[in-house]
């Protein structure tokens, strides 16, 4: 499915983003927000007044940075997503959908590996359950390295967070159980690829499905695998604005910041 809805660019960036397409993996259920998310999908989930949801609030923000397609990747409740996209008007972007039927029993490699057709030149892949001010976006774009990934940094890190150990700007590893003294950012679920850098990570995303942990892995593996033995650069948006929803709390903070209009910068 898909549809052409035009719209103004309405940050005034390059428009050579125009021809980059963002992925987003919205195929899973969001079962630590069970039960709002027992018959819905994360990603539709109400932010204010039971019309905003979390899938409008990233394809807003990409479009208003200049991106002009989508591709959701679904899964649960895949239906009603799609008729979300089909009755939702999202000026200037095209937003078209790929099913993964295997959703319900792997992790978002398998997500990926789905997408690598609407891998074919320079695109975004965000988590779907990541949302962001628009100069987050601004920053990473900017950047224009083959794979860059975002980062943020605290003082503390928890064993949920996605942590990375950098030398200067660049990423030398990535995962939830790096040892704490090698810590010193975390990922927030939001990557840039340039150049070769889509079909650098979805060759290698080709080869890690074919192993038998493929179905319990997440994609991040790939590029933590990647930065062995390529530069990964990572883009520090610290003081930037930027919020993931795994739970109620963070569904809770998420309306708090919307409704105090704090989603446009900290």
């Amino acid at each position: 499915m898909g549809k052409q809805l035009a719209g103004p660019n309405t940050f005034g960036l390059d428009r050579q983003r125009g021809g980059m397409r963002a992925i987003v993996l919205s195929a899973g259920q969001g079962k630590r927000l069970l039960p709002l998310t027992e018959s819905r999908p994360k990603c539709l989930l109400p932010l204010e007044d039971g019309e905003l949801t979390l899938l409008e609030l990233q394809l807003r923000t990409l479009a208003g940075c200049g991106i002009r397609q989508a591709t959701v990747m679904v899964g649960f409740g895949a239906d009603q997503v799609e008729a979300f996209l089909d009755r939702t008007s999202i000026p200037g972007i095209e937003v078209e959908t790929v099913f993964n039927p295997f959703y319900a029993v792997s992790d978002n490699l398998i997500s990926c590996w789905l997408a690598g057709p609407a891998m074919a030149g320079d695109c975004l892949l965000l988590n779907g359950d990541t949302v962001f001010e628009p100069r987050v976006l601004e920053r990473l774009l900017e950047a224009n390295h083959s794979i860059s990934v975002t980062i943020d940094r605290k003082t503390r890190y928890d064993d949920d967070d996605m942590k990375v150990t950098l030398e200067g700007n660049r990423l030398i590893a990535i995962g939830k159980q790096l040892p704490h003294p090698r810590v010193h950012a975390e990922s927030i679920g939001l990557l840039a690829f340039r150049g070769d850098g889509a079909e650098t990570f979805r060759t290698a995303v080709q080869k890690a499905v074919r192993h038998e942990s493929a179905l319990r892995a997440w994609y991040l593996s790939v590029v933590d695998e990647l930065s062995r033995r390529s530069h990964i650069h990572a883009v520090d948006i610290q003081g930037l604005w930027w919020r993931e929803v795994d739970d109620r709390a963070d569904l809770d903070e998420l309306v708090g910041c919307i409704r105090d209009g704090r989603t446009a910068g900290a």
